[in-house]
C-alpha cells in the first residue's frame, strides 16, 4: 500500500530538460524573491490580515481600526508601523488624526485573492 508521501514523488527518475529550462528562465531574481517573501510574511499574521482586510474596504484611523479588529490602539499602532515599514500601508494626517489605507492595488488584489482562496 502506498502512503501519501509516496504518491507525491515520481515513480521513476526522469528529467524534462525543456521544461526545466523554461521554468528557470521565469524564476525571479533573488532581490525580488526576498522582497516578495517579506511582503507575504507581513500578511501572514491573523491580526495584520484583519487590519488589511478592513483597510481594503475603506481608509480608517487607528481608533477605528482598533474597534473593528477588537484590539488596543497601541497594538494596532504597532502592527501599522510594521506594515508601513514593509510598504503595505500608507497614511495621511488630518490634523491630529492619522488615516491609513492600503499602499496600492497590488496589496488590495493580494488580500482579496488570499481571502477568496480561503473561502473556496
Amino acid at each position: 500500500m502506498r502512503t501519501a508521501s509516496q504518491d507525491d514523488i515520481c515513480d521513476v527518475n526522469c528529467l524534462h530538460p525543456e521544461a526545466v529550462a523554461l521554468a528557470r528562465t521565469h524564476l525571479p531574481d533573488e532581490p525580488c524573491v526576498e522582497h516578495a517573501t517579506s511582503f507575504l510574511k507581513l500578511m501572514a499574521d491573523p491580526t495584520r490580515l484583519k487590519i488589511l482586510s478592513a483597510l481594503a474596504t475603506t481608509e480608517l484611523c487607528v481608533c477605528d481600526l482598533a474597534t473593528v479588529v477588537g484590539i488596543s490602539e497601541s497594538a494596532v499602532s504597532h502592527q501599522l508601523r510594521l506594515l508601513r515599514t514593509g510598504r503595505v500601508v500608507t497614511f495621511r494626517k488630518d490634523g491630529r488624526v492619522a488615516y491609513y489605507r492600503l499602499l496600492d492595488h497590488h496589496v488590495t488584489t493580494t488580500i482579496r485573492n488570499a481571502l477568496d482562496h480561503a473561502r473556496e
